[in-house]
């Protein structure tokens, strides 16, 4: 029968593969650094392949060693939902559920979704964490997050994901630009080389390039975005013309900008938005219960007609 790694051996790798240094390493994980290498050399023997090639100044991963390690750290996840699993199993909704979301829908979200949530679950206790959707869900696959609030499309292959609501996407330009002339905006009739973006990173920049027909491109101006509410003060500058989620509409990110927005006809830009999580993860339940809660507030209020929408811009371009 073959032997196979210990969890402890690949815990072991995979925490010297995050910090390169031996020292660091058996720091993080309370034990010698004699103790930590030899762990590594046995995991090596165990497996008859170098994983880590070490010297005085550098400690680096073989490529298989980084392989080894992408599903160690996946074999680790798993064990953690083991473990879960059967402690939450008495008591759902009770102990700390670590979610990450998108910096395009944290703002606008989570404040309702964390009230909502403990309100219906006094002893649920929530670790938030904002990042990009490729970082987020590399730490929802290594186990340093539960669940992710993310929009789609995006490449999630692997992991559960359940889909919450669409969002559609909103034209904002500055009060007379010819842009907004119209209550309603036709995509196709979209000056795109006026269109200013997020960087790279941001799937909002994806769904809007995808939304207008574009392939990847940069900025004409040169100029873009780290967040949505720069992308507000650039459209506010007169700089061009960009497209938000109508959620942060909704959620006041336009209150006292001199913008106007406007509705796209139909079949409008939009995003979907969706909960992801491990696919072994063991908080079922909890998953299932924020997915609820996720959908009633985040869906929140119809905007149905680009009357609505354009009387919020109105009354803040007199502010």
């Amino acid at each position: 029968m073959t032997t196979l790694p210990t969890l402890r051996q690949l815990r072991y790798l995979a925490t010297l593969a995050d910090t390169l240094n031996f020292t660091a390493a058996a720091d993080a994980l309370l034990v010698t650094q004699s103790t930590l290498s030899s762990g590594i050399q046995e995991l090596e023997r165990l497996l008859d392949a170098r994983l880590v090639e070490r010297d005085r100044q550098n400690v680096r991963l073989t490529p298989l060693g980084g392989e080894v390690v992408e599903r160690a750290r996946v074999v680790l996840a798993m064990a953690g939902d083991l473990a879960d699993h059967v402690a939450r199993h008495r008591a759902p909704m009770t102990d700390l559920v670590r979610l990450g979301a998108i910096p395009t829908i944290a703002p606008f979200m989570l404040t309702s979704l964390v009230r909502a949530a403990r309100r219906k679950h006094p002893k649920l206790k929530l670790a938030l964490r904002e990042d990009q959707t490729a970082r987020l869900l590399e730490r929802v696959r290594s186990g340093a997050l539960d669940f992710a609030l993310i929009a789609l499309p995006y490449d999630t292959s692997g992991l559960r994901v359940t889909a919450l609501f669409d969002d559609k996407l909103v034209l904002i330009a500055a009060k007379g630009d010819p842009a907004v002339r119209l209550n309603r905006v036709h995509i196709d009739r979209l000056d795109v080389d006026r269109l200013l973006l997020l960087e790279e990173g941001h799937c909002l920049r994806a769904h809007a390039l995808v939304g207008c027909g574009l392939a990847e491109r940069a900025n004409p101006s040169g100029f873009e975005a780290t967040s949505v509410s720069t992308l507000v003060q650039m459209v506010e500058e007169g700089m061009g013309v960009a497209l938000i989620p109508e959620m942060g509409v909704r959620a006041g990110l336009l209150r006292g900008a001199m913008v106007v927005v406007r509705p796209f006809e139909e079949p409008a830009p939009s995003r979907r938005v969706a909960l992801v999580a491990r696919a072994s993860t063991a908080l079922v339940w909890e998953f299932a219960e924020l997915v609820a809660i996720a959908h009633q507030v985040g869906a929140g209020p119809a905007s149905s007609t680009g009357d609505v929408l354009y009387a919020k811009a109105r009354s803040n371009a007199r502010m």
